[in-house]
């Protein structure tokens, strides 16, 4: 299959956080992702009509009860069954090779010591304040604060009469796609379709995550 090693991912949900230990015993805190199995469902050429190159991936099973009909003849143009969840990982030029749509991919396509970056969607915090948001420092509690030790205070100036579009205030925080990166792969289990993955990533436990080749880190070629 043309998928190259040095560009790569896989849709998985996120389990848990746990801990092993490594051969000199130390203790290293992971984050346990399942990853995959997961499904070719489109493969997009820059010499189509849509002129980058990705695969699209169908991660999980779906009864063809609920899938819609734009989805079902999107499947049944692929010859695959119906997927729960779509995601799409984006190729260098070239890099879709000779992959095919109904080809499947696993999580042994990563190895231990990769380094990978991990998309979720953070939990939800609800309507928070700007200290919480954004990371102001708290007011003096005293010399006239009143109380407001945790307000924003001043949030314009006469001039131009109104409040500037994008000034930091509460709000709604979390419940937003967010992106850990430079996470390190310590053990991969093919039999189990499961990455143990150092350190946290985002979401809620039972969350959608996709897990891709990290772009801030040089891959090595792999090994002819």
């Amino acid at each position: 299959m043309g998928y190259t090693m040095l560009h790569k991912g896989l849709l998985g949900v996120k389990l848990g956080m746990t801990q092993i230990y490594e051969d000199n015993g130390d203790v290293i805190p992971v984050t346990l992702v399942e990853a995959g199995p997961c499904t070719v469902t489109q493969v997009k050429k820059a010499e189509g009509r849509d002129r980058y190159e990705a695969i699209q991936l169908g991660f999980g099973a779906r009864r063809d009860k609920v899938v819609t009909k734009p989805l079902k003849g999107h499947f049944k143009a692929a010859g695959v069954e119906a997927k729960r969840h779509l995601g799409e990982v984006r190729l260098a030029a070239g890099a879709a090779g000779e992959t095919k749509v109904g080809d499947k991919l696993t999580c042994a396509i990563f190895a231990p010591g990769e380094w990978v970056d991990v998309i979720g969607t953070m939990k939800g915090r609800g309507f928070t304040g700007v200290v919480k948001r954004h990371g102001f420092s708290t007011q003096k509690e005293s010399h006239g604060a009143h109380y407001h030790w945790r307000h924003a205070g001043s949030i314009g100036c006469r001039k131009p009469e109104q409040t500037r579009a994008g000034t930091r205030m509460g709000g709604h925080m979390g419940d937003s796609r967010s992106t850990v990166q430079n996470l390190r792969i310590a053990r991969v289990d093919a039999e189990k379709n499961l990455l143990y993955i150092r350190g946290a990533i985002p979401g809620r436990n039972g969350g959608l995550v996709m897990v891709r080749v990290a772009k801030k880190k040089k891959a090595k070629a792999p090994a002819a």
